[in-house]
């Protein structure tokens, strides 16, 4: 039978020059680099580093300001108390946040890894020891290459002590956003912590050392799942780290003063540099990969080689691929302009749920062994019990009453404090006459009432509501 199938044409896409991709075991010797884009990834990184470590320091009203109580239950942030009931708000924030992500991933690529990711943040600090303490790139791959002696073994150690020294700081700083920060440090440093408490920071700790002093790139490329799933937002219009093929080909050395065109080269001099300051060690004139990090690190080294040899900067930019092919980008595209709409729409319900958090709550749990009885004085009478839950963290008197029943007699107390933070179970009951009642089933209201609170804050009153049952005569 005669074969109507085309065949497929198979293409060379081998790279025409040779990679520099780093050779020694895997291991990646970054080499030093400054540069505008360099100097906003530290400061970022600093920064955040800072804001990080003083978040469980900060203060509120005598409290600490970020506390994420799970054993209380409640997340304070500043003037704001989270409850359970509250967490919808998280989750929604949560949703804006990687929606945010997908909108700064559409437009400027995988800035989010380069610049403020934590696993970078902390390579990048961990990168500064072992400058510090081993020298520089070539150093610390001569250092690693020699056999042990002291100068290698203090080297080491110190490396090592540092790393350790910021792990347990991370680790130490990260659970005081969940245990008070104060009692945690005198715990940890009395050896009164409990097993959990103190399993935890030497948990975090370890993987703090692990992913920054030897993980690294492999948390990037390997395990972390925005590597894979992030050239699914790219387009052509998208910023990334690129390089300028057409203008860089072919690359080769040559003479500062030469001119390129007359030896029939590019402007790239093949210095190598772009892929020794790469801290995920690629080669970025192979084309895009899914490990660069778009940290710019490659684009301050090729500008300042450009201007080394009176070259024009941009041969390693960020850039889009339709300005490439010297085409126009656009930035105000449909799914860049959809992802915005939905951002807006996402914080504009978030700010609107958070502003209604009411500062209490009720809960009414009706007696469920009978539904009803009559007392004496031939009233029927219903049997509850009130959860009243202080939301803030400040004690509150609060007043109670109910709606929906004529001529009720209310037992037990009508206006009681609450603790900060207190859930108060309450039981009261209420009576009425039969004869007032127009069904067995009465709908009633319970209301609230904050009296520290003015009458014409909408936050002062709430209502729940539930049932009052008696016989029909």
């Amino acid at each position: 039978m005669k074969d109507n199938q085309t065949q497929i044409e198979i293409k060379d896409v081998t790279p025409a020059v040779r990679s520099h991709r780093p050779t020694d075991d895997g291991h990646i010797y970054v080499r030093a680099q400054s540069g505008k884009w360099q100097r906003l990834r530290k400061y970022l990184g600093w920064v955040l580093m800072l804001i990080f470590v003083a978040g469980p320091w900060m203060t509120w009203n005598g409290r600490q300001a970020l506390l994420f109580d799970v054993e209380q239950q409640r997340f304070q942030i500043f003037a704001a108390t989270i409850w359970p009931q509250d967490l919808t708000l998280l989750a929604l924030l949560l949703m804006i946040s990687a929606v945010a992500l997908f909108f700064v991933t559409t437009f400027l690529g995988r800035v989010w890894c380069g610049y403020v990711c934590p696993q970078t943040v902390w390579t990048f600090i961990f990168i500064w020891f072992e400058e510090k303490l081993e020298g520089t790139a070539n150093k610390r791959r001569v250092l690693d290459k020699s056999p042990w002696n002291f100068n290698k073994i203090w080297r080491k150690t110190a490396k090592h002590i540092a790393w350790l020294a910021v792990s347990l700081l991370t680790g130490f700083t990260f659970i005081a956003y969940f245990v008070p920060a104060k009692e945690l440090a005198w715990e940890l440093l009395t050896f009164s912590t409990s097993f959990w408490v103190g399993f935890w920071v030497l948990f975090f700790a370890f993987c703090t050392y692990g992913n920054a002093g030897w993980m690294r790139t492999i948390m990037c490329t390997h395990i972390c799942p925005y590597s894979r799933f992030q050239s699914a937002m790219f387009d052509k219009d998208t910023f990334t780290v690129s390089y300028d093929a057409a203008r860089g080909e072919a690359r080769g050395p040559r003479p500062r003063k030469a001119d390129p065109k007359e030896l029939g080269l590019g402007d790239c001099i093949d210095c190598d540099l772009c892929v020794q300051v790469c801290p995920a060690g690629i080669d970025i004139r192979d084309g895009l990969q899914y490990e660069c990090i778009n940290c710019g690190a490659c684009v301050d080294a090729c500008d300042q080689t450009m201007d080394r040899m009176g070259y024009e900067p941009g041969l390693i930019s960020y850039t889009t691929e339709h300005k490439l092919q010297h085409g126009v980008t656009h930035v105000a595209r449909p799914k860049l302009i959809g992802y915005g709409i939905v951002i807006t729409v996402m914080t504009a319900i978030f700010l609107y749920m958070a502003s209604h958090i009411m500062p209490m709550g009720i809960e009414i749990i009706r007696d469920r062994n009978q539904l009803y009885r009559e007392t004496n004085e031939g009233l029927v009478e219903n049997a509850y019990t009130m959860k009243i839950m202080n939301k803030t963290l400040d004690p509150a008197v609060y007043r109670l009453s109910v709606e929906g029943l004529e001529d009720v007699e209310w037992l037990g107390p009508q206006e009681v404090s609450v603790r900060g933070g207190e859930i108060l179970s309450l039981p009261i009951s209420l009576s009425t006459d039969p004869y007032l009642l127009s069904s067995p089933v009465t709908d009633i209201t319970f209301v609230l009432v904050n009296t520290e609170l003015g009458a014409d804050d909408d936050k002062a009153t709430l209502r729940n509501k539930s049932k009052f049952f008696s016989s029909f005569n």
